[in-house]
């Protein structure tokens, strides 16, 4: 007995010890970042990170694009005309505390269901509500016909900005409904109602909206896509000169499987890599897998305190037909990738190996059919799709919407309820999600919404240019030197 004890105490010690020694040797080997990424590292400061701002592009009634700001504003992009007024876009700051002055009624918009829309016996509505001075209470006010509205108070999501309300006992025929807010201003708060959305109530065969759709709520379940999704930080131009100072962006993105040595590859929203109104490709690029797992506070630009450091990607791939157009006209090709060495890039917390695929798990792209439109409705449907990111408001947390596929005209994918908001651009989307493993193929990403409704659309993977640019990304040489602002890409030509 004295000697089994004494036996198994000495194993246990070498084992500690082989993983000591593994450890340092994995530190020991590791290749210091090059001089020109960790400049990159370098120029993220807290002031630039605070300025950074979600590249959130939108398409407004009149199909005219606008990237929206964090405060909701709508600039144009690409045009000069200026956005239509609309309840749902109110101009308010986001940041600090509110002025003893504060007259600005909450912000209500991604009303469910939207306008137009049917739904069954039981539904559960929903409606962001945001508010610089926060929002205090949020009324849903729902009526049939001409009859009186009936009053519900809502509840807030934890960790989002969603407000919902779990109802059943519908009848069919014609219904509406609106929502109040109330803020937490001085001076007994401001007061704000959204417009009224009409919509149609049929017992046998309207969408119960309260099983699996999900609108936007963190994930939770880990595995495999939150170590391989992460968030981008970018710059771009303010002009076609490239003159001045440039603007910080975030978005999302996921390590792809690229079957390669050398290199790992992120795939992402081509708005996120190149500016198609001022021409260039980003600058200060940089990429930081599951920050969600941070134990820092938010996007503190800290390496060493998210789960595996960051990364600097070396140049990105997009078609070339996004850099022939300008939004919208160019939303079929919204895919791109960015491409990191896997030697010299990273930055931050030890790991075992400095290849970013290895390190945080890869995710297989489909570039085959998918399932969209099967008549089945629910997690269990066919082509029930995962989209997940990192949107800015919710820093820094990973969200997620799921529901049925469908289709946004002939060149995109469409998830009609998702209330993923900016910052989530270029983050994945999963059909289907294995919710035990946090795995399954991409078939899209995050890439735009319309200012006026909820949804997200995603370009087409399948039957589309997106195989060739992944395989210009996967074998496209490094640069031998380091591009100048605005240069470090590829624009390739497909067949």
């Amino acid at each position: 007995m004295k000697i089994t004890t004494i036996t198994n105490g000495l194993w246990v010690t070498i084992s500690i010890s082989i993983a000591l020694f593994s450890v340092n040797a994995a530190a020991q080997n590791a290749k210091a970042i090059e001089a020109s990424k960790a400049r990159v590292v370098d120029y993220w400061t807290s002031e630039r990170r605070a300025n950074a701002i979600p590249r959130d592009l939108v398409i407004d009634p009149r199909g005219l694009g606008y990237l929206r700001r964090p405060d909701g504003t709508l600039y144009p992009y690409g045009h000069d005309t200026p956005a239509q007024a609309s309840a749902d876009n109110k101009t308010i700051s986001p940041f600090g505390q509110p002025a003893a002055g504060d007259t600005t009624p909450p912000t209500i918009s991604n009303m469910m269901p939207a306008a137009g829309a049917t739904i069954g016996a039981s539904y559960t509505f929903s409606a962001k509500v945001t508010d610089v001075s926060g929002v205090k209470s949020v009324t849903f006010k729902i009526r049939k016909g001409s009859s009186t509205a009936q009053s519900f108070s809502a509840t807030k999501s934890a960790g989002t900005d969603i407000w919902t309300v779990a109802l059943q006992g519908f009848t069919d025929g014609n219904w509406s409904w609106w929502v109040e807010a109330k803020d937490g201003a001085r001076k007994g708060g401001n007061t704000g109602s959204s417009g009224i959305v009409n919509f149609t109530v049929s017992t046998n065969g309207g969408s119960s909206g309260s099983g699996d759709t999900v609108t936007s709520n963190p994930w939770t379940a880990g595995g495999l896509v939150q170590m391989a999704a992460g968030r981008l930080y970018f710059e771009m131009p303010n002009n076609s000169k490239r003159q001045g100072p440039w603007t910080g962006y975030v978005c999302s993105g996921t390590v792809a499987a690229d079957a390669t040595s050398g290199r790992s590859v992120v795939i992402t929203a081509a708005h996120c890599v190149y500016d198609d109104v001022n021409k260039a490709f980003a600058r200060n690029v940089m990429f930081i897998p599951d920050q969600a797992g941070t134990t820092g506070s938010g996007t503190d630009l800290n390496c060493t305190n998210d789960p595996i450091g960051c990364w600097v990607p070396s140049f990105g791939v997009v078609d070339n037909n996004w850099t022939s157009r300008t939004f919208p006209d160019n939303i079929a090709w919204d895919y791109a990738f960015y491409v990191v060495l896997d030697s010299g890039a990273h930055e931050g917390s030890l790991s075992s190996t400095e290849a970013l695929d290895n390190a945080a798990g890869a995710m297989t792209i489909s570039f085959s059919g998918v399932n969209v439109n099967d008549g089945i409705t629910g997690s269990t449907s066919p082509d029930f799709t995962y989209a997940l990111g990192y949107s800015y408001s919710e820093d820094p947390k990973f969200m997620y919407c799921a529901e049925d596929m469908t289709t946004q005209g002939t060149v995109n994918w469409w998830l009609p309820s998702c209330g993923l908001t900016g910052g989530s651009s270029g983050g994945p989307w999963v059909q289907p999600m294995n919710t035990s493993t946090g795995n399954g193929p991409i078939v899209s990403v995050n890439s735009w919404g319309y200012t006026n409704q909820p949804g997200m659309a995603g370009p087409k993977l399948f039957n589309t240019s997106a195989a060739c640019v992944f395989d210009l990304a996967i074998n496209e040489p490094f640069p031998s030197t380091t591009p100048l602002d605005g240069d470090a890409g590829t624009a390739v030509t497909c067949p």
